[in-house]
């Protein structure tokens, strides 16, 4: 006996109830296994009536499990990403507001917790904090903050 395929919906919730996705996303990810055309906008279209589907969800989650290691651009990068609108992901990067001098300070302190010993270390650091997404200003403050804890 051979197993029922899972529908659109089955497959798109199943997703959901891994984690929020975008509408995008679960289109980039279900779109190839449409067989009608149309069929996965109106599974979509119902899940988002009744809620499973909710980009400010998808936010807070996202924002919540990412924040405190990554910088703005970086999480900006990645909201985009999922699909999520520009203006959304502006609002939420408001939020976060003057926390990421704090944020990339605690990132900092967990990957070296001592000052750079050299130029070389230095640009180590700072290489590392902006490839999480903070700005170099941030960085440079976080920098020039361990060196006169460290004098």
């Amino acid at each position: 006996m051979t197993p029922t395929p899972v529908s659109l919906k089955g497959r798109a919730l199943r997703l959901l109830s891994q984690r929020d996705h975008t509408r995008a996303e679960l289109e980039r990810k279900l779109g190839p296994l449409e067989t009608q055309p149309g069929e996965l906008a109106g599974v979509l279209d119902e899940l988002e009536r009744k809620g499973f589907i909710h980009e400010q969800r998808v936010v807070e989650s996202h924002l919540n499990r990412r924040a405190t290691k990554l910088g703005a651009s970086r999480l900006r990068q990645e909201l985009l990403a999922k699909g999520v609108s520009p203006q959304a992901v502006q609002e939420a990067l408001s939020t976060l507001g003057g926390s990421e001098t704090q944020r990339a300070q605690d990132v900092w302190a967990r990957k070296f917790g001592q000052p750079p010993a050299s130029p070389q270390d230095r640009a180590k650091h700072a290489r590392f904090l902006m490839s999480r997404g903070f700005s170099a200003e941030v960085v440079k403050r976080v920098l020039q903050a361990a060196h006169h804890r460290d004098e």
